[in-house]
């Protein structure tokens, strides 16, 4: 697909507004009028006397569109942006006949927006500008609202020099149909992990000492993955006691590992979290359909699930979230509205549903089964967050990933008290998160400034054995990034 930027150079954000439509079609910027009359999305902007008049139109399949609207005096380059997206908006949605739930908004972080927004707006501007400008719906509005007044407490709380650390393991039994995750299968990875565990170690233990050097406080211990509990129960007490001796547990408010798949869970590993003082685990279902899960290449059964979840109970885990996926192959609206009611009767304390992911496809253009599957997604999605709400859940989380279905979103909700604090640290980016491991990218927060910085880890296992030096070495950029700002 062409796409034509005339008398401006909003290409990136024009382009981002074109996807919510066509996200499996290749774009092709041009800077040049038209030199056909086939398929294309065309934006212009037309310099007049006290103003400028802004032209989107285009043609899909044989049909056109247009939109124009004027601007007077001198705007700035927001006012600009904001107009060309809901411009283009206008059109593709006539075309298309699909109207993206979050508007012309394509961050992943939209309670951060909704944030800000209350902040210097108040809330009923707050509302009207997602609403009227952004174009975000109702109910999406309300959600990003709620979200940010439930995330505010916590939002206060963040000190200047609080931290999190997140410890990366990449190794699962088998790889997900659906999984985007950077982690690697037992089958083929698994002869690296006592090397990597050893180095984890290390690292986790120089990461120790960097937060007492600078007199920072970790607030959140996040393990996740891939799978951690792939790992040996004694592997996983390796590392929680590295971690123990490295971090001030006394100031830790919380300390999660993702336990996952219950096929990698037993008695032993679960004791050893226990043992090691792990407040928060995650056991996820996914879905409540054996025919789902095999589906999905997950191997374990629901009554796997159950099994494990009871056994956690029974040892004294009282913090447990369970994720869903809406949109899985082979599942349907209903078959998805039966996992929520069930992992609600199971009652953790906190269920977080993911939208499906998906991943590149050859096909050109979007067809019209896609946007009647998207807004059929949407209806779901809500209908599922009438579920948890009527059984106390609230929303505390959410974000968006790219390439999910619709543009929509993966949110998280709780019982009052049991808000996943790493979760909100980490999605609306409230401080700093050193991150240990493969894959690992830490995030380095100026403390009053939307500024961040990142030190990114070698991607894969193999490399970060054979290159460990080198990561050790990078971590002397967080000791120059606090000597500069703080």
């Amino acid at each position: 697909m062409n796409l034509y930027l005339i008398g401006h150079a909003f290409d990136y954000e024009t382009e981002k507004v074109v996807k919510l439509f066509l996200p499996e079609t290749p774009i092709t910027r041009l800077h040049e009028a038209p030199a056909d009359d086939g398929d294309r999305i065309e934006t212009r902007r037309i310099p007049e006397t006290g103003g400028c008049v802004f032209v989107c139109c285009a043609q899909l399949d044989g049909r056109t569109a247009r939109r124009t609207r004027r601007l007077d005096g001198e705007p700035d380059d927001k006012a600009c942006e904001l107009t060309i997206g809901a411009l283009l908006y206008g059109v593709l949605a006539e075309l298309t006949g699909y109207e993206p739930p979050w508007g012309i908004l394509t961050g992943v972080r939209p309670t951060k927006l909704m944030r800000s927004l209350v902040e210097t707006l108040g809330q009923e501007g707050a509302v009207r500008r997602f609403r009227d400008v952004d174009l975000v719906t109702p109910e999406k509005t309300r959600l990003a609202l709620s979200v940010a007044q439930r995330q505010q407490p916590v939002v206060l709380s963040n000190g200047k020099m609080s931290c999190s650390v997140y410890v990366s393991i990449p190794f699962c039994p088998t790889r997900c149909s659906y999984c985007s995750f950077v982690s690697h299968s037992i089958e083929q990875a698994g002869k690296l992990i006592p090397d990597y565990v050893e180095l984890l170690c290390g690292e986790i233990a120089s990461t120790g000492a960097i937060i007492r050097a600078l007199g920072l406080v970790c607030e959140s211990v996040y393990i996740g993955g891939g799978t951690p509990t792939t790992l040996t129960a004694p592997q996983l007490t390796r590392i929680a006691r590295a971690l123990r001796g490295a971090l001030d547990f006394g100031q830790v408010r919380e300390f999660t590992v993702e336990a996952g798949r219950p096929d990698t869970l037993d008695r032993e590993k679960l004791e050893a979290l226990r043992d090691a003082g792990v407040s928060r685990i995650s056991i996820n279902p996914q879905t409540f359909s054996d025919a789902v899960l095999a589906r999905i290449g997950r191997r374990h059964s629901v009554a796997d699930t159950i099994e494990m979840y009871e056994l956690a109970r029974s040892l004294g885990f009282d913090n447990i979230n369970m994720d869903l996926i809406a949109g899985l192959p082979g599942d349907s609206r209903e078959g998805h509205l039966d996992s929520v009611r069930r992992a609600i009767g199971l009652a953790p304390e906190n269920i977080t549903v993911h939208t499906l992911t998906r991943k590149r496809a050859s096909r050109i253009v979007t067809s019209r089964e896609d946007y009647e599957r998207a807004a059929d997604m949407a209806r779901t999605l809500d209908d599922g967050a009438n579920l948890l709400d009527k059984a106390g859940y609230g929303p505390y989380y959410l974000y968006r990933q790219t390439g999910s279905l619709g543009n929509l979103e993966n949110v998280g909700y709780a019982k009052p008290g049991f808000d996943c604090l790493y979760n909100i640290y980490m999605m609306e980016e409230l401080h700093t998160v050193l991150a240990c491991g493969a894959g690992a990218v830490t995030r380095l927060k100026h403390w009053n400034e939307n500024l961040i910085e990142r030190v990114y880890n070698f991607k894969y296992p193999y490399e970060y054995i054979s290159r460990y030096p080198i990561v050790e070495q990078k971590k002397a950029q967080i000791a120059a990034f606090y000597e500069k700002y703080f």
